[in-house]
């Protein structure tokens, strides 16, 4: 019996000693998180492609009163891209301001208008101007919120045309004058990075022209003329892709 009481104490006295050096012992330290993953960086050089819907647009009037009515049909542009960005750093709002430059070349295969009038003779005059592709140089500037890029851009553009075809009672013309007209484009976007450096984009760009004029020869009743071109423009909707390198 003495045994056992021997033995009780000596437990209890362990115990409490294990007790009071567990109490004298710091807390364990906490175990660290990993930190968050940073912001995309939409910094680098990029290339990649587009395809969408435009529209060609233009009124035209002469020096004998006419008014020309014309016809604009959405016509289908693809082409590709290539620019750099590069991103000033905001991370306590997890993104950045972004600026950069890109030039773009697409095919304008089906962008044709065609303007009609009859004058007061009865004599019928079409002019058809037929685009065949756009080149534009702008700059890029927006903010980026992580992976989701919106901006807004401006800068040149060059279009390549047909000579215009001038049809006067069914006689056609084809006025001497350049094939490729000049002027300037500005147009905003959304960029969005869905896969590492993949991101897919949506743009709508508007594109205004020079306005050239013709000289048409008299022909029967008909005097001879002179066509002006007014607000010659050309705008598109496109969706394209594109590829990024990191610095």
């Amino acid at each position: 019996m003495k045994r056992l009481a021997l033995a009780v104490a000596v437990a209890l006295s362990a115990w409490a000693g294990s007790a009071a050096l567990a109490a004298d012992m710091p807390p364990p330290a906490p175990i660290p998180k990993a930190p968050p993953p940073p912001p995309y960086n939409w910094s680098g050089f990029y290339f990649g492609g587009n395809l969408g819907a435009g529209w060609n647009n233009v009124s035209i009037t002469d020096t004998n009163g006419n008014s020309f009515s014309g016809t604009s049909n959405p016509q289908f542009v693809g082409g590709g891209q290539v620019g750099l960005n590069y991103q000033f750093p905001n991370y306590q709002f997890w993104g950045g301001a972004v600026i950069g430059i890109e030039a773009a070349f697409d095919w304008l295969p089906n962008a044709n208008n065609t303007n009609t009038a009859t004058d007061a003779f009865g004599n019928t005059v079409s002019v058809a101007i037929n685009n065949r592709w756009l080149t534009t140089v702008t700059g890029r500037f927006g903010y980026a919120f992580d992976r989701l890029f919106a901006y807004a851009k401006g800068g040149g553009a060059w279009v390549g045309a047909s000579n215009p075809s001038i049809v006067i009672n069914g006689a056609a013309f084809a006025p001497s004058t350049s094939s490729t007209n000049s002027g300037w484009t500005a147009g905003f976007g959304v960029e969005w990075a869905f896969a590492g450096t993949w991101s897919v984009r949506a743009e709508y760009d508007y594109v205004g022209l020079n306005n050239p004029t013709f000289v048409v020869p008299a022909i029967g009743t008909f005097a001879a003329d002179t066509i002006s071109t007014n607000n010659r423009n050309f705008q598109m909707l496109t969706a394209g892709i594109n590829y990024k390198f990191g610095w």
